[in-house]
């Protein structure tokens, strides 16, 4: 029984490059094949029966399907990102003004008042002013 043992010194360096060359395009390859999936299923225009047709023939044959899907439809998978984007942008926006509308406490009348008079005795506002402001408090 002779088996050979393969140490890491017996690895030439070219070895090393080539299969990190390999294993990042193997990894590159899965991450186009989810974009691609991900645009698919992002695009509203496509039914049902289309998406499975490009999902079964991404399945079967992935390499000539990604080539024919980015030739097809990939002058379009930068305007449905930058839409999805400018969508979820959107999104966080009217979340973030609605968050901080409802932890805003209103003021009172009274306590518009308050201020209103505060502002005309330290002589901030003129007596014309105070009527004025006071009316829209009060209305």
């Amino acid at each position: 029984m002779s088996s050979s043992v393969t140490l890491a010194y017996d690895y030439p360096l070219l070895g090393v490059f080539w299969t990190t060359f390999l294993i990042f395009l193997w990894i590159l390859w899965f991450f186009l094949l989810f974009r691609l999936i991900g645009d698919l299923f992002r695009d509203d225009e496509l039914n049902g029966w289309v998406k499975a047709s490009w999902i079964i023939f991404l399945i079967v044959l992935p390499f000539l399907a990604v080539f024919v899907y980015v030739l097809v439809r990939g002058r379009g998978m930068g305007h449905r990102e930058a839409n999805a984007a400018e969508a979820r942008q959107k999104a966080f926006d009217a979340y973030v003004r609605r968050t901080a509308a409802a932890d805003t406490p209103q003021a009172t009348p009274a306590e518009e008042l308050t201020k209103l008079s505060r502002l005309r005795e330290q002589g901030d506002i003129s007596e014309e002013e105070f009527q004025r402001a006071k009316s829209k408090v009060l209305h």
